[in-house]
């Protein structure tokens, strides 16, 4: 594989890194800012608010710009947010600098996979994507840990300073080792990149996207009262549980890649699939400490497997516009992860047990599979001579991958 992965990973793992450590720095950034941790926790919403509207837009804006100069611009930005975050002198400040290191959250791994994609060969697409979200999923096992362990030891503040060195040596290693591009000419401006989004197809396929991962965060946004109420485990043994998921994210996250290479399209149905049936047995597995971690690694593997497939479905429905279908579905896993948590809190609160969420969650990846189905059903009679399997092999079009 390229040497030009190993840069985008570095991102990945920025943004992954600095998405999920505020959930461990919430009571800190509170006690240090005199806030309520209801309070510190909308630094949370502000950062997912961030992707979902900078993911698209950001995407859109710079579609005719070389793509390396894009993502070094995007890293750039990150930088000062976290910067920003570091120095805020009081709450009000934090929340808009987290809403600007969210910005390029979602553009980033849209335009990363994009770039992804063409420094491969066609049968190589699914696997370029899991290696770049490589750098998202290890965040979760390293990354986020060793963050909050800086913060609760050097304070909150030393934490953003950290991050934003490793967007420096994101920018870095992309300004190094990405091949250097030209400006490609998009079809009728911003005007043209929106309309690549029209198809019903493009829909189903955020869709999926949004119904999937909300299945998993359903469940994930729960996981600890879960495994501390109903497993017994003692909270000193959460961080590592969560650093478990964070395997199994990784472990899903690379047999996707591979499998998608493939079956785009059977990969994602069965990750899905087993996504529902972990999600359904979590009430057994969470009645003992050994299968409640056995549950913990198999939600993240099921999840996470489903992340290439639906990433590379996307633009393969808007190969038109990529980069900009690719930063909507990012902008999709944020809705995902707001929705889901919702539905989850739902049933928690209705006092259907600890465990309900993941009963939610399960509902939810019913329902990714039925518009999993739906969209599938529309491309057969969209196409009805087509006989092979469904892969990405023109995102993008082989006269852009042989700019890369």
């Amino acid at each position: 594989m390229p040497l030009a992965l190993l840069a985008l990973a570095v991102g990945a793992f920025g943004l992954g890194t600095t998405e999920f450590v505020m959930m461990g720095l919430l009571p800190d950034v509170a006690e240090d800012l005199n806030v309520s941790i209801p309070d510190a926790g909308q630094l949370v919403s502000a950062y997912a608010l961030g992707v979902v509207i900078g993911a698209p837009l950001l995407a859109a804006v710079t579609a005719r710009l070389p793509r390396r100069k894009v993502l070094i611009g995007l890293m750039a930005l990150f930088v000062a947010g976290n910067a920003l975050s570091a120095f805020a002198p009081d709450h009000h400040w934090l929340r808009a600098a987290r809403f600007l290191s969210g910005l390029p959250h979602g553009a980033f791994f849209g335009v990363g996979a994009v770039v992804a994609t063409g420094l491969v060969a066609p049968e190589r697409k699914a696997r370029s994507v899991s290696l770049m979200f490589l750098g998202l999923t290890v965040a979760n096992v390293v990354g986020v840990p060793v963050a909050t362990l800086m913060g609760q030891h050097l304070g909150w503040r030393a934490t953003f300073l950290g991050v934003s060195a490793i967007g420096l040596a994101a920018i870095a290693s992309l300004a190094l080792l990405v091949p250097q591009d030209h400006a490609h000419a998009t079809t009728g401006g911003l005007r043209g990149e929106l309309a690549a989004l029209r198809p019903l197809p493009v829909w189903l396929s955020l869709g999926t996207t949004v119904a999937g991962f909300g299945a998993l965060f359903s469940a994930y946004s729960y996981i600890t009262p879960m495994l501390t109420d109903s497993a017994g485990y003692a909270d000193s043994s959460i961080t590592l549980l969560l650093a478990l998921f964070g395997v199994g994210a990784t472990v899903g996250n690379l047999l996707g890649g591979r499998l998608a290479d493939r079956s785009l399209r059977g990969t994602l149905f069965g990750g899905l699939t087993a996504l529902t049936a972990v999600l359904a047995l979590f009430p057994v597995l969470m009645s003992a400490e050994w299968t409640a971690a056995l549950a913990v690694f198999l939600l993240g593997t099921a999840a996470f497997a489903t992340g290439s497939p639906l990433q590379l479905m996307v633009m393969e429905k808007a190969s038109a516009a990529p980069s900009l279908a690719s930063s909507a579905n990012q902008a999709a896993f944020n809705l995902a992860n707001a929705g889901g948590a919702w539905i989850g809190g739902l049933a928690l609160a209705a006092g259907f047990g600890v465990t309900s969420p993941a009963a939610a969650g399960a509902g939810l990846a019913v329902l990714g599979l039925g518009v999993a189905a739906v969209a599938y059903a529309v491309d057969r009679r969209r196409v009805p001579t087509h006989t092979g399997r469904v892969v990405a092999a023109h995102v993008p079009q082989r006269t852009e991958t042989a700019r890369y």
